[in-house]
Protein backbone atom coordinates (compact mmCIF):
# COMPACT_ATOMS: atom_id res chain seq x y z
CA UNK A 1 0.00 0.00 0.00
CA UNK A 2 1.61 3.27 -0.56
CA UNK A 3 0.75 6.41 1.49
CA UNK A 4 0.64 10.63 -0.02
CA UNK A 5 -0.42 12.82 -2.26
CA UNK A 6 3.22 13.26 -3.82
CA UNK A 7 3.64 12.94 -7.63
CA UNK A 8 0.77 12.62 -10.61
CA UNK A 9 -2.06 10.49 -10.01
CA UNK A 10 -3.32 7.79 -12.71
CA UNK A 11 -6.25 5.90 -12.75
CA UNK A 12 -8.26 4.14 -9.96
CA UNK A 13 -10.92 1.42 -10.36
CA UNK A 14 -12.62 2.83 -7.19
CA UNK A 15 -12.12 6.10 -5.48
CA UNK A 16 -13.41 6.55 -2.07
CA UNK A 17 -13.58 10.33 -0.51
CA UNK A 18 -13.00 10.01 3.18
CA UNK A 19 -10.64 8.03 5.27
CA UNK A 20 -12.96 7.60 8.25
CA UNK A 21 -15.08 4.56 9.73
CA UNK A 22 -17.33 4.07 6.76
CA UNK A 23 -15.10 4.85 3.64
CA UNK A 24 -11.76 2.54 4.98
CA UNK A 25 -14.44 -0.41 5.88
CA UNK A 26 -16.09 -0.10 2.30
CA UNK A 27 -12.29 -0.70 0.76
CA UNK A 28 -11.18 -3.24 3.39
CA UNK A 29 -14.47 -4.93 1.88
CA UNK A 30 -13.71 -4.62 -1.60
CA UNK A 31 -10.02 -4.86 -1.25
CA UNK A 32 -10.07 -9.11 -2.07
CA UNK A 33 -11.99 -8.31 -5.60
CA UNK A 34 -8.82 -7.09 -6.46
CA UNK A 35 -9.89 -3.80 -7.66
CA UNK A 36 -7.86 -1.02 -7.69
CA UNK A 37 -8.44 1.54 -4.55
CA UNK A 38 -7.40 5.02 -3.20
CA UNK A 39 -8.81 7.01 -0.35
CA UNK A 40 -8.73 10.27 -0.80
CA UNK A 41 -8.34 11.70 2.59
CA UNK A 42 -8.81 15.68 4.16
CA UNK A 43 -7.10 15.82 7.27
CA UNK A 44 -3.25 14.88 7.88
CA UNK A 45 -1.96 12.38 9.12
CA UNK A 46 -0.71 8.88 8.70
CA UNK A 47 -2.95 5.58 9.44
CA UNK A 48 0.12 3.94 11.22
CA UNK A 49 0.71 7.31 13.27
CA UNK A 50 -3.02 6.80 14.77
CA UNK A 51 -2.16 2.76 14.93
CA UNK A 52 0.96 3.56 17.17
CA UNK A 53 -0.76 6.21 19.18
CA UNK A 54 -3.56 4.18 20.54
CA UNK A 55 -1.79 2.79 23.16
CA UNK A 56 -0.67 5.81 25.13
CA UNK A 57 -3.99 7.58 23.73
CA UNK A 58 -6.05 4.65 25.67
CA UNK A 59 -3.94 5.26 28.56
CA UNK A 60 -4.43 8.74 28.41
CA UNK A 61 -8.41 8.25 28.75
CA UNK A 62 -11.63 7.38 26.17
CA UNK A 63 -12.23 8.97 23.15
CA UNK A 64 -15.18 11.55 23.69
CA UNK A 65 -16.49 9.70 20.01
CA UNK A 66 -17.79 6.54 20.28
CA UNK A 67 -20.33 4.17 18.85
CA UNK A 68 -23.29 2.08 19.89
CA UNK A 69 -22.29 -0.45 17.41
CA UNK A 70 -24.93 -3.35 16.72
CA UNK A 71 -24.36 -6.96 15.78
CA UNK A 72 -24.69 -6.54 12.30
CA UNK A 73 -22.01 -4.35 12.65
CA UNK A 74 -19.64 -6.44 14.62
CA UNK A 75 -20.50 -9.05 11.82
CA UNK A 76 -19.09 -7.25 8.98
CA UNK A 77 -16.23 -5.43 10.75
CA UNK A 78 -15.41 -9.05 11.54
CA UNK A 79 -16.20 -10.01 7.94
CA UNK A 80 -13.52 -7.90 6.84
CA UNK A 81 -11.09 -8.48 9.39
CA UNK A 82 -11.01 -5.40 12.05
CA UNK A 83 -13.09 -6.69 14.59
CA UNK A 84 -10.31 -9.38 16.37
CA UNK A 85 -7.22 -6.02 16.96
CA UNK A 86 -10.67 -3.89 18.07
CA UNK A 87 -11.44 -6.45 20.82
CA UNK A 88 -7.54 -6.55 21.25
CA UNK A 89 -7.90 -2.69 22.10
CA UNK A 90 -10.91 -2.17 24.24
CA UNK A 91 -14.59 -2.80 23.39
CA UNK A 92 -17.32 -2.51 26.36
CA UNK A 93 -20.34 -5.44 25.21
CA UNK A 94 -23.35 -4.17 26.56
CA UNK A 95 -26.65 -6.49 28.09
CA UNK A 96 -28.87 -4.68 29.14
CA UNK A 97 -31.10 -0.81 28.11
CA UNK A 98 -33.11 0.76 30.44
CA UNK A 99 -35.20 3.78 29.15
CA UNK A 100 -37.62 5.69 30.63
CA UNK A 101 -40.09 8.49 30.21
CA UNK A 102 -38.62 11.72 32.75
CA UNK A 103 -41.98 13.11 32.51
CA UNK A 104 -44.12 10.09 33.24
CA UNK A 105 -44.40 6.48 34.87
CA UNK A 106 -43.56 4.80 31.53
CA UNK A 107 -40.98 2.64 31.25
CA UNK A 108 -38.65 -0.14 28.86
CA UNK A 109 -36.05 -2.78 29.87
CA UNK A 110 -34.52 -4.82 27.17
CA UNK A 111 -32.29 -7.47 27.93
CA UNK A 112 -29.94 -9.93 26.17
CA UNK A 113 -31.08 -12.32 28.45
CA UNK A 114 -34.04 -12.39 26.88
CA UNK A 115 -32.98 -13.66 23.39
CA UNK A 116 -30.47 -15.61 24.84
CA UNK A 117 -27.70 -14.19 23.55
CA UNK A 118 -24.36 -12.90 24.87
CA UNK A 119 -24.70 -8.87 24.96
CA UNK A 120 -27.36 -6.33 22.92
CA UNK A 121 -24.23 -4.58 21.02
CA UNK A 122 -20.84 -3.21 21.91
CA UNK A 123 -19.77 0.49 22.76
CA UNK A 124 -16.76 1.02 20.78
CA UNK A 125 -14.67 4.43 21.01
CA UNK A 126 -14.64 5.62 17.20
CA UNK A 127 -10.78 5.84 17.43
CA UNK A 128 -10.57 2.05 18.21
CA UNK A 129 -11.97 1.05 14.96
CA UNK A 130 -10.85 3.03 12.95
CA UNK A 131 -7.36 2.10 13.82
CA UNK A 132 -8.21 -1.45 13.54
CA UNK A 133 -9.54 -0.92 9.85
CA UNK A 134 -6.70 0.97 8.98
CA UNK A 135 -4.24 -2.22 10.60
CA UNK A 136 -6.37 -4.14 7.37
CA UNK A 137 -6.47 -1.41 5.15
CA UNK A 138 -2.61 -1.84 5.30
CA UNK A 139 -2.13 -4.84 4.69
CA UNK A 140 -3.79 -4.99 1.29
CA UNK A 141 -1.65 -4.18 -1.44
CA UNK A 142 -4.36 -2.99 -3.97
CA UNK A 143 -5.54 0.17 -1.60
CA UNK A 144 -3.71 3.65 -1.31
CA UNK A 145 -4.22 5.96 1.27
CA UNK A 146 -3.81 9.56 0.43
CA UNK A 147 -3.93 12.31 3.18
CA UNK A 148 -4.21 15.85 3.24
CA UNK A 149 -6.07 16.08 -0.28
CA UNK A 150 -8.29 18.65 -1.42
CA UNK A 151 -10.59 18.14 -4.09
CA UNK A 152 -11.45 20.96 -6.83
CA UNK A 153 -13.36 19.97 -8.89
CA UNK A 154 -15.58 16.47 -10.05
CA UNK A 155 -15.99 16.04 -13.98
CA UNK A 156 -19.54 14.46 -15.15
CA UNK A 157 -19.27 10.80 -16.50
CA UNK A 158 -17.60 10.15 -19.80
CA UNK A 159 -19.44 7.79 -22.08
CA UNK A 160 -18.10 5.41 -19.85
CA UNK A 161 -19.50 6.66 -16.67
CA UNK A 162 -15.97 7.52 -15.74
CA UNK A 163 -14.93 10.26 -13.58
CA UNK A 164 -12.28 13.11 -13.52
CA UNK A 165 -10.91 14.34 -9.84
CA UNK A 166 -9.50 17.43 -9.74
CA UNK A 167 -7.11 17.92 -6.99
CA UNK A 168 -4.96 20.96 -5.26
CA UNK A 169 -1.73 21.48 -7.27
CA UNK A 170 -3.67 20.83 -10.86
CA UNK A 171 -3.58 17.04 -10.41
CA UNK A 172 -5.62 14.52 -11.71
CA UNK A 173 -7.31 11.34 -11.29
CA UNK A 174 -9.36 9.01 -12.77
CA UNK A 175 -11.52 6.46 -11.64
CA UNK A 176 -14.67 4.13 -12.98
CA UNK A 177 -16.52 4.49 -9.50
CA UNK A 178 -16.19 7.91 -7.10
CA UNK A 179 -17.47 6.82 -3.26
CA UNK A 180 -18.94 9.89 -1.26
CA UNK A 181 -17.66 8.84 2.75
CA UNK A 182 -16.79 12.44 3.60
CA UNK A 183 -19.44 13.14 6.39
CA UNK A 184 -22.59 15.44 6.72
CA UNK A 185 -21.16 18.44 4.74
CA UNK A 186 -19.87 16.26 1.91
CA UNK A 187 -17.57 17.86 -0.68
CA UNK A 188 -18.38 15.28 -3.21
CA UNK A 189 -22.53 15.67 -2.77
CA UNK A 190 -21.99 19.50 -3.24
CA UNK A 191 -19.68 19.01 -6.07
CA UNK A 192 -21.51 16.94 -7.86
CA UNK A 193 -25.08 18.41 -7.48
CA UNK A 194 -26.77 15.41 -5.02
CA UNK A 195 -29.54 17.45 -3.54
CA UNK A 196 -30.00 16.61 -0.37
CA UNK A 197 -33.11 17.35 2.01
CA UNK A 198 -32.53 18.38 6.00
CA UNK A 199 -33.82 20.53 8.68
CA UNK A 200 -32.54 21.26 11.87
CA UNK A 201 -33.52 19.06 15.18
CA UNK A 202 -33.53 22.37 17.23
CA UNK A 203 -31.69 19.84 19.65
CA UNK A 204 -27.51 20.16 20.71
CA UNK A 205 -25.90 17.24 21.66
CA UNK A 206 -23.83 17.60 24.44
CA UNK A 207 -20.70 14.72 24.37
CA UNK A 208 -18.23 13.58 27.05
CA UNK A 209 -16.98 10.86 29.49
CA UNK A 210 -18.23 10.49 32.93
CA UNK A 211 -17.37 8.86 35.87
CA UNK A 212 -20.58 7.58 38.04
CA UNK A 213 -20.71 6.43 41.98
CA UNK A 214 -22.34 3.35 41.15
CA UNK A 215 -21.20 0.38 38.53
CA UNK A 216 -22.64 0.76 35.16
CA UNK A 217 -23.99 -2.77 35.17
CA UNK A 218 -23.12 -3.06 31.35
CA UNK A 219 -26.09 -0.98 30.82
CA UNK A 220 -26.88 1.15 28.50
CA UNK A 221 -29.05 4.39 30.18
CA UNK A 222 -31.68 6.40 28.40
CA UNK A 223 -33.94 9.22 30.09
CA UNK A 224 -36.86 11.41 28.00
CA UNK A 225 -36.23 14.58 29.57
CA UNK A 226 -38.46 17.35 29.07
CA UNK A 227 -35.72 19.11 26.28
CA UNK A 228 -34.70 16.08 25.10
CA UNK A 229 -32.81 12.64 25.52
CA UNK A 230 -30.31 11.98 27.60
CA UNK A 231 -28.27 8.95 26.63
CA UNK A 232 -25.29 7.00 29.08
CA UNK A 233 -23.03 4.06 27.73
CA UNK A 234 -21.07 2.25 29.26
CA UNK A 235 -17.14 2.00 28.62
CA UNK A 236 -14.76 -0.49 28.85
CA UNK A 237 -13.20 0.55 32.43
CA UNK A 238 -12.11 -2.01 35.13
CA UNK A 239 -13.91 -0.15 37.65
CA UNK A 240 -17.38 -0.12 35.68
CA UNK A 241 -18.04 3.59 36.61
CA UNK A 242 -17.02 5.02 33.07
CA UNK A 243 -19.40 6.63 30.85
CA UNK A 244 -19.58 8.70 27.55
CA UNK A 245 -22.70 10.91 27.55
CA UNK A 246 -24.87 12.32 24.82
CA UNK A 247 -26.90 14.66 26.08
CA UNK A 248 -29.42 16.10 23.49
CA UNK A 249 -30.87 19.40 24.56
CA UNK A 250 -32.37 23.02 23.38
CA UNK A 251 -29.71 25.14 21.89
CA UNK A 252 -30.67 27.93 25.07
CA UNK A 253 -29.61 25.17 27.49
CA UNK A 254 -26.95 23.45 25.74
CA UNK A 255 -24.98 26.48 26.16
CA UNK A 256 -25.65 27.09 29.64
CA UNK A 257 -24.27 23.84 30.24
CA UNK A 258 -21.58 24.67 28.42
CA UNK A 259 -20.77 27.30 30.65
CA UNK A 260 -20.69 25.67 33.65
CA UNK A 261 -17.38 24.70 35.98
CA UNK A 262 -16.81 21.01 35.72
CA UNK A 263 -18.25 20.18 39.23
CA UNK A 264 -21.60 22.10 38.41
CA UNK A 265 -22.11 20.50 35.11
CA UNK A 266 -21.62 17.10 37.29
CA UNK A 267 -24.60 18.36 39.51
CA UNK A 268 -26.91 18.96 37.01
CA UNK A 269 -26.01 15.95 34.62
CA UNK A 270 -26.84 13.99 38.25
CA UNK A 271 -30.05 15.39 38.53
CA UNK A 272 -31.09 15.24 35.15
CA UNK A 273 -30.87 11.67 35.06
CA UNK A 274 -32.24 10.97 38.29
CA UNK A 275 -29.09 10.21 40.39
CA UNK A 276 -29.84 6.39 38.67
CA UNK A 277 -26.38 5.49 39.57
CA UNK A 278 -25.51 8.12 42.11
CA UNK A 279 -23.63 11.38 41.84
CA UNK A 280 -21.84 11.88 38.95
CA UNK A 281 -18.43 12.00 40.08
CA UNK A 282 -16.22 13.83 37.42
CA UNK A 283 -16.44 14.55 33.66
CA UNK A 284 -13.66 15.20 30.76
CA UNK A 285 -13.50 17.94 28.32
CA UNK A 286 -17.01 18.69 26.99
CA UNK A 287 -17.85 19.14 23.36
CA UNK A 288 -20.92 20.33 21.25
CA UNK A 289 -22.93 19.42 18.32
CA UNK A 290 -25.87 20.82 16.27
CA UNK A 291 -27.94 18.28 15.16
CA UNK A 292 -29.50 18.03 11.85
CA UNK A 293 -31.43 15.59 9.58
CA UNK A 294 -30.01 15.23 6.32
CA UNK A 295 -30.85 12.80 3.01
CA UNK A 296 -29.67 12.90 0.07
CA UNK A 297 -32.35 12.74 -2.69
CA UNK A 298 -30.38 9.78 -4.58
CA UNK A 299 -27.72 8.15 -3.20
CA UNK A 300 -26.40 7.01 -7.27
CA UNK A 301 -25.29 8.83 -10.32
CA UNK A 302 -23.38 6.88 -12.86
CA UNK A 303 -20.19 6.38 -11.70
CA UNK A 304 -20.64 7.95 -8.15
CA UNK A 305 -22.34 6.72 -4.86
CA UNK A 306 -23.15 8.00 -1.46
CA UNK A 307 -22.39 6.28 2.05
CA UNK A 308 -22.89 6.89 5.48
CA UNK A 309 -22.97 10.36 6.43
CA UNK A 310 -22.56 11.96 3.23
CA UNK A 311 -26.03 10.37 1.98
CA UNK A 312 -27.95 10.66 5.73
CA UNK A 313 -27.55 11.54 9.26
CA UNK A 314 -29.76 11.26 11.90
CA UNK A 315 -30.97 11.96 15.67
CA UNK A 316 -28.34 10.03 18.07
CA UNK A 317 -31.25 8.95 20.17
CA UNK A 318 -30.83 5.43 18.92
CA UNK A 319 -27.28 5.49 18.05
CA UNK A 320 -27.69 3.89 14.84
CA UNK A 321 -25.93 6.71 12.62
CA UNK A 322 -22.66 4.71 12.11
CA UNK A 323 -24.18 1.38 12.06
CA UNK A 324 -26.68 2.50 8.74
CA UNK A 325 -23.03 3.81 7.28
CA UNK A 326 -22.11 0.14 7.92
CA UNK A 327 -24.74 -1.35 6.27
CA UNK A 328 -24.32 0.73 3.38
CA UNK A 329 -20.75 0.10 3.17
CA UNK A 330 -21.67 -3.52 3.26
CA UNK A 331 -24.51 -3.17 0.94
CA UNK A 332 -22.37 -1.02 -1.95
CA UNK A 333 -19.53 -3.76 -1.51
CA UNK A 334 -21.86 -7.04 -2.17
CA UNK A 335 -23.58 -5.35 -5.06
CA UNK A 336 -19.75 -4.30 -6.61
CA UNK A 337 -18.38 -7.56 -5.80
CA UNK A 338 -20.91 -9.56 -7.21
CA UNK A 339 -21.06 -6.91 -10.52
CA UNK A 340 -17.28 -7.98 -10.50
CA UNK A 341 -17.75 -11.42 -10.93
CA UNK A 342 -20.13 -10.93 -13.52
CA UNK A 343 -17.37 -8.61 -15.58
CA UNK A 344 -19.73 -5.50 -14.71
CA UNK A 345 -18.15 -2.02 -14.41
CA UNK A 346 -18.58 -1.18 -10.96
CA UNK A 347 -19.35 2.75 -12.07
CA UNK A 348 -22.02 1.27 -14.38
CA UNK A 349 -25.54 2.84 -12.63
CA UNK A 350 -27.62 -0.44 -13.58
CA UNK A 351 -25.05 -1.64 -11.37
CA UNK A 352 -24.86 1.38 -8.42
CA UNK A 353 -28.90 1.28 -8.54
CA UNK A 354 -29.10 -2.46 -6.87
CA UNK A 355 -26.91 -0.56 -3.83
CA UNK A 356 -29.26 2.34 -3.68
CA UNK A 357 -32.59 0.10 -3.69
CA UNK A 358 -30.93 -2.15 -1.03
CA UNK A 359 -30.43 0.96 1.38
CA UNK A 360 -32.41 4.39 0.47
CA UNK A 361 -35.56 2.92 1.39
CA UNK A 362 -34.35 1.32 4.60
CA UNK A 363 -32.51 4.82 5.94
CA UNK A 364 -35.30 7.03 5.24
CA UNK A 365 -37.90 4.16 7.03
CA UNK A 366 -35.45 4.44 9.87
CA UNK A 367 -34.59 8.02 9.66
CA UNK A 368 -38.77 8.49 10.09
CA UNK A 369 -38.88 6.35 12.95
CA UNK A 370 -36.46 8.41 14.90
CA UNK A 371 -38.07 11.86 13.94
CA UNK A 372 -41.34 10.28 15.08
CA UNK A 373 -39.87 9.30 18.46
CA UNK A 374 -38.21 12.47 18.81
CA UNK A 375 -41.48 13.77 18.62
CA UNK A 376 -43.38 11.75 21.01
CA UNK A 377 -41.35 12.66 23.73
CA UNK A 378 -41.66 16.57 22.76
CA UNK A 379 -43.27 18.51 25.29
CA UNK A 380 -46.67 17.63 25.02
CA UNK A 381 -49.97 17.99 26.90
CA UNK A 382 -50.46 16.17 30.16
CA UNK A 383 -53.41 13.62 28.48
CA UNK A 384 -50.63 12.84 25.88
CA UNK A 385 -47.85 12.18 27.99
CA UNK A 386 -50.14 9.82 30.11
CA UNK A 387 -50.65 7.48 26.96
CA UNK A 388 -47.13 7.90 26.17
CA UNK A 389 -46.07 6.31 29.45
CA UNK A 390 -48.93 3.73 29.30
CA UNK A 391 -48.04 2.67 25.71
CA UNK A 392 -43.84 2.17 27.19
CA UNK A 393 -45.34 0.11 29.98
CA UNK A 394 -47.39 -1.80 27.71
CA UNK A 395 -45.07 -2.65 25.21
CA UNK A 396 -42.51 -3.47 28.18
CA UNK A 397 -44.95 -5.97 29.50
CA UNK A 398 -45.28 -7.00 26.13
CA UNK A 399 -42.45 -10.13 25.36
CA UNK A 400 -43.32 -10.67 21.73
CA UNK A 401 -43.14 -7.41 20.73
CA UNK A 402 -39.55 -6.31 22.92
CA UNK A 403 -37.96 -9.35 21.24
CA UNK A 404 -39.08 -8.30 18.03
CA UNK A 405 -37.83 -4.20 18.57
CA UNK A 406 -34.17 -6.05 19.74
CA UNK A 407 -33.89 -7.86 16.87
CA UNK A 408 -34.57 -5.78 14.65
CA UNK A 409 -32.06 -2.91 16.37
CA UNK A 410 -29.63 -5.35 16.34
CA UNK A 411 -29.24 -6.17 13.22
CA UNK A 412 -30.47 -9.69 13.58
CA UNK A 413 -33.39 -9.40 11.80
CA UNK A 414 -34.91 -7.85 8.18
CA UNK A 415 -33.24 -7.13 4.99
CA UNK A 416 -29.76 -7.37 6.56
CA UNK A 417 -26.72 -6.98 3.51
CA UNK A 418 -25.14 -10.05 2.99
CA UNK A 419 -21.70 -9.32 4.27
CA UNK A 420 -23.26 -7.88 7.94
CA UNK A 421 -25.27 -11.20 8.20
CA UNK A 422 -24.39 -13.76 10.96
CA UNK A 423 -22.92 -16.88 9.96
CA UNK A 424 -21.05 -14.98 7.05
CA UNK A 425 -17.31 -16.79 7.83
Amino acid sequence: MASGAEGSLDKSDVVIVGGGMVGVALACALAPSGLSIRILESREGSPQALIDALPALAEQGFDPRVSALTCASQQFLTHVGAWPNMQASRVCPYTDMDVWDGRGTGAIQFSAAELHEPCLGHIVENRVTLAALYSVMLESENIRFDAGVKIESVSPPDQQGKRTIRLAGAQSLETALLVGADGAQSRIRALTGMGATEWDYGHHAIVTTIETEKPHRFTCWQRFTEDGPLALLPLADPSERKMSIVWSTSPAHARELMALEDEAFCAELGHAFEYRLGEVRACDTRFLHPLRQRHAQRYVQSGLALVGDAAHTIHPLAGQGVNLGLLDAAALAEVLLDARARGESPGDERVLRRYQRMRRAANLQTAAAMEGFRRLFDDLPAPVRLLRSGGMSLVNRMAPVKQHLMLMAMGLRGDVPRLARRGLS
